[in-house]
Formats: structure tokens, sequence, C-alpha cells
């Protein structure tokens, strides 16, 4: 019988200096020794990431995306080769791999890139020479052909190999994709907290540690703004069926199992609360009520790869309506700079913008199929004087946004109105 294979994934805080990185070395040979084969996974260091996106914004405003992404990527290069040089520092046979040459390929698109496939052979090799592999997150390798050389001599059909990176939280999505295709007996994400909460612990001293929760709901809590897991490794441990263990990177405690959920119908509907800041709320005030008009508001917007999250259309008046959606904050420059010629365009009456709303969610499977959910959070916020500006809903949500300055106001009110701080051994009993 052949030693159990477990991916384990180390966050950015995990290694953000040395003395963290052999901290991470130790438990990484402690789990050697125990007997598992080991892929290791892992993030730039502390905030290397965004100290790059500032280099580069420091040299241009608009910086070429595949200079981009070869910059970025090389956080997690730095990572990897200090992890392994730790490892053999301790007399642990180790191996830094960047993303490429794990086997890791992706769609191409820059920034953020999808995994296309992974060709297993090298990792395979390197654990078969009783190797720790230590493979740098958050990139892959794209062939492309290379179309501006075409007309060079000799090159009328060049393909180049393109380093391209997954987006934020693109290591969780290695670790997970590596799990599944090495078929891992464990996928292990070690983060600078035990597990999944009920709420942000910064914000509600009492929220809970949850021992398992299902991967619908992880996937709805991290999209709304939880910042533990990325929502595309939920995804694909979800498809994959691979069960994801989120641990702390800074104790020995139980964590918190992501996967299918056989209690889902015997607990607390809530299962979680999440909120989200990083929220702009767009209007295009009287906008002719016609067909095509809002294929005309979101398709230059879908094509700037700026993502729309709530929509809200008010009621035709006078053949006019309000036109009201949320995008990141950090995309809202990029969206005005877009939408003010349309307003012109539609002969709209004016765009407003407001960066000062947040998001704040309920989340539980089942929410909509059992009645009083939305009534109490509407309530709840109600009594504490806060105000929803839109409401969006889903069969496991329900999503409100609110003034950014309320925010922990509403995070505490609803984790005591819906009992997120009862153990669920009470929940079930009350039940």
């Amino acid at each position: 019988m052949s030693s159990p294979l477990v991916v384990m994934k180390f966050g950015g805080s995990s290694v953000a200096n040395a003395d963290r990185i052999r901290r991470v070395a130790r438990r990484i040979a402690r789990e050697r020794a125990n007997g598992s084969r080991l892929v290791v996974v892992v993030s730039a260091m502390g905030d290397t990431t965004d100290e790059l996106l500032a280099l580069a914004a420091a040299i241009t405003d608009d910086p070429d995306p595949r200079e981009l992404d070869v910059l970025l990527a090389t956080g997690e290069h730095q990572s990897a080769t200090l992890v392994s040089m730790a490892l053999h520092s301790i007399g642990t046979p180790a191996i830094s791999l960047t993303g490429p040459q794990a086997g890791i390929t992706t769609d191409g698109t820059y920034g953020k890139a999808r995994i296309a496939g992974i060709d297993p052979r090298r990792v395979d090799a390197e654990l078969a020479q009783g190797k720790v592999v230590i493979v740098a997150g958050f990139q892959g390798r794209s062939v492309r052909r290379l179309e501006h050389l075409e007309d060079a001599p000799g090159a009328s059909d060049v393909h180049a190999a393109e380093i391209t990176t997954l987006g934020r939280g693109g290591s969780d999505t290695t670790a997970v994709a590596l799990a599944a295709q090495l078929k891992a007996d464990r996928c292990q994400i070690f983060t600078d907290v035990k597990g999944i909460y009920t709420a942000d612990p910064r914000l509600v001293p009492d929220a809970r540690q949850l021992p398992v929760i299902g991967y619908e709901e992880m996937m709805e809590l991290a999209h709304q703004g939880a910042q533990v897991m990325n929502v595309r490794a939920v995804e694909l441990g979800w498809v994959n069926d691979v069960v994801i263990e989120v641990l702390s990177s800074f104790e020995d405690a139980p964590g918190t199992e992501i996967k299918e959920d056989p209690f889902v119908e015997q607990r607390n509907k809530v299962r979680g609360l999440a909120h989200d800041r990083n929220v702009a709320k767009v209007t295009l005030v009287a906008v002719p009520d016609q067909p095509g008009v809002a294929r005309r508001v979101f398709d230059p917007l879908a094509a700037s790869g700026i993502t729309i999250d709530m929509i809200v259309q008010n009621v035709s008046h006078g053949g006019a309506t309000d036109l009201s959606f949320t995008i990141p904050r950090v995309e809202l420059a990029k969206a005005k700079r877009i939408l003010e010629p349309l307003v012109r365009e539609l002969d709209a009456r004016e765009l407003t913008t407001d960066s000062s709303v947040a998001k704040v969610s309920i989340v539980g499977a089942g929410i909509q199929n059992a009645p009083g959910y939305a009534a109490r959070m509407f309530g709840t916020l109600a009594d504490n004087d806060i105000n929803i500006e839109m409401i969006s809903t889903s069969e496991i949500r329900i999503t409100t946004i609110i003034a950014e300055d309320r925010v922990e106001d509403a995070v505490r009110a609803l984790h005591a109105t819906f009992a997120l701080e009862v153990p669920e051994a009470a929940e079930t009993a009350a039940g």
C-alpha cells in the first residue's frame, strides 16, 4: 500500500518572513516523517504581490498585462525556493517548481487565467524520488501563437509558452486542482485563522468556528466577501469531490472541512454571514425603457472585464427608468470612463455613483424554502436604523447593500438574530 499523498497550501501570512518559513518547513518535515508524500503549494510572502503591483503602478498607470503577470509570478517563485531551501537545511529532500514546471496549463487570460489542465508527470517523478515538491501557486503556462512575429523570417508559425496568473486567491485554486489531478488523500489549506467562522471574528468576537460546511454554502460565502477561501478553489473541490480542510498555520488545532454536508437539513438554515466593502453602486438615471438598452450598458463593461453583481431596474415612468447595479469598488474609475459617453448617447438624465456602500449577506442552504428569514433580516436592520439600498436573493443567500459605515453594526446584529453563536448540538436540540 502506497503512502498517503497530501497537498498542503500555505498562504502569504504563513511564509511572510524567514522565521515563519522555517516554522512551515518544520511542519512539512513532521508530516513527511509520519509517512506522507507531500506536494506543497505556496503563496507569495506577506504583502509581496501588493508591493509588486505598487512598483508597477509607480512605473506606469497602464502596465502591459503580459509583463505584469511575469512580474507577479516572481513572488511565488521566491516563496517556493525559500521553503525548499529551509527543508534542505533540516535534512528533508525537496525541490521547488514553478507552476509551468509542475505541468499547470491555463487558458491564457492574463491576470485572471483559468486552469486548463495539469500534466502530473514531473510532480509524480519528483515524488517517486522521495522529495517534497514545492509548487509556486497562482500561476501556470499558456501556449499561444505569437501573431506579431508571423512576418519575421522563418517565423511563420511561432508558438511560445507564456506565464499567466490566476487572480487573487489563485494559490488555493492551484492546490485544489493539484489535489484533484493527483488524486490526493487530503487537501489542506493553511491560513492565519483556525477555519471557517459564522462571521468575521474581527467584527464579531463570539463568531463560532464551523467543523463542517458544504461546498455550495462556502462558495456563496466566499463570493459575498468571506476571504478565507477562493471561490474557484471551492468550485473545483465540489466538481472533483475533493475534501478541503482549512487549518491554522500557527497552532495545531482542529480546522473546518469543506465537503458535502449530510446534516444540512437538521440545523439552523443560516450558516454564516459575509460582508464586502469592495463595492460601488452605479445608477443610470432616467434611461429609455426600451429593448436593447441593458445590452448597450453591460456589453462594454463585460468586454473590459468588469464584474457586475447586483442589478435593480425600477418601474418605468414616462418611458424612462433608473438602472442600478454594483461593481467592485476598484473598478469604479474604469466603469465611469466607459459609461459617461454612453449616458449621453442614450439621452439618459445622469450617471451617479456611490463608493460608500457595502454588501452584507446571510448564507445557508434552504433559506429560500424556509419562511421568515428575509423578514427577520430586514427587521433586524430596521430595528438598528440601517437603511437597505438594494436587495438580491438566491436559493441559499439574501444580500443587502447598506452604508459602509454601518457594516459592523449590521453583522453583529444579524449574528445575534440568527443565534449563530449557539453550538450546533444546541441548534439541533432546539430544532
